[in-house]
């Protein structure tokens, strides 16, 4: 079981200055790698406080430097935001300096907000994601490639800086969407995937659409699919400590909500105000569905989840909203000191069971 962290780089208010948060998500990085996280995810938002990572890759090539083992990344790169010509030449490029430890997620975005700033149509993401995928297959692949489709075209071309990892870096597809995941099973991607805040059921349902997809496209999903699950979850006897992160937790999604369905509210055109909506979790309700508690009881947790799922990776939500950054320095160091470290003997204890039981 492979475990990382995700760093969404959050600005709940002018309290926090960017600097800080793109600092604070340096630390955090350095941090994971030295409590022994495999590896650190950079999201990718643009033009409002919800996140301040523009550049996963610019992230990735930063903390290639301040890092020696970590693998690095993107989650996600949002394909139709880009052009294909100098993302191509920046992955080889990011790979290269990073000595192949890139993690290239991508997705085609939801957040009308940013496409129109970018005058992309959000309508026409599917299509344009599609065919990003098959730029990047033979852009990455192929020492020289052309590709002629609706929306890009490349004239026969070749990136410069070839990428580290052969023949490219992981793919990992995040999706919602059922056609866009089977795309992934089908060409032997790894998925990323999350349950929001949901608890045990939400984890039970998400499972249940992966093993369908899966099937859908001639694929068994524990045998042929690696994906990655995103999750919150925090650990301490501070009860108060605890309640902090589950409300950074509920402002993240409520931000992200309000920038999916339409209905962000600002009064200066950048800094999006929190609005609760009728789905919003209390944090009782949220202290029920996330592995938070004690150390036992995140423990505990987890592995009911990991029982439940039985995903490859995982994803721990670190930066989030305005949480105090001592307190989750102190968190990641405790994930690899005590938490990591026994839900993997556990697993190993259990796994001889797991595979009698499936034969």
């Amino acid at each position: 079981m492979e475990f990382g962290v995700f760093i969404l780089a959050q600005q709940r208010g002018y309290h926090q200055t960017s600097q800080q948060v793109i600092n604070n998500s340096i630390e955090q990085t350095v941090a994971a790698e030295q409590a022994g996280f495999h590896n650190a995810w950079y999201a990718e938002h643009h033009f409002n406080n919800y996140s301040l990572s523009p550049s996963p890759l610019m992230m990735v090539a930063h903390m290639a430097g301040k890092t020696q083992r970590i693998r690095l990344g993107t989650a996600v790169c949002i394909l139709p935001l880009y052009q294909p010509a100098r993302f191509l030449a920046e992955v080889g490029f990011v790979d290269t300096v990073s000595n192949g430890r890139l993690d290239l997620g991508v997705g085609s975005g939801y957040q009308e907000f940013e496409f129109a700033r970018f005058g992309v149509k959000i309508a026409e993401s599917g299509a344009i994601y599609n065919e990003f995928l098959d730029i990047l297959d033979k852009g990455l692949t192929q020492k020289i490639f052309e590709y002629d489709g609706r929306f890009l075209k490349m004239p026969p071309s070749s990136i410069a800086v070839r990428c580290v990892q052969d023949p490219m870096p992981p793919l990992w597809i995040t999706s919602g969407n059922p056609v866009t995941l089977g795309r992934g099973v089908r060409e032997s991607r790894n998925l990323f995937v999350t349950a929001l805040l949901n608890g045990n059921e939400g984890v039970q349902a998400l499972r249940e659409r992966l093993v369908k997809v899966a099937a859908d496209n001639g694929k068994d999903l524990d045998r042929d699919v690696k994906f990655g699950f995103l999750r919150c979850a925090y650990a301490s006897d501070d009860k108060a400590e605890i309640d902090a992160y589950l409300d950074c937790a509920r402002f993240q999604r409520r931000i992200s909500e309000s920038l999916k369905f339409r209905r962000s509210q600002s009064d200066d055109g950048y800094m999006i105000k929190e609005v609760p909506s009728e789905t919003d979790p209390t944090v009782e309700q949220l202290r029920k569905n996330l592995p938070v508690g004690s150390v036992n009881q995140v423990i505990d947790k987890m592995l009911e989840e990991i029982s439940i799922l039985r995903p490859k990776h995982i994803a721990l939500q670190t930066q989030l909203g305005d949480f105090d950054q001592k307190a989750m320095l102190r968190q990641i160091e405790l994930w690899g000191e005590k938490i990591i470290p026994a839900i993997r003997k556990e697993l190993a204890r259990n796994k001889p069971a797991a595979q009698a039981q499936a034969a």
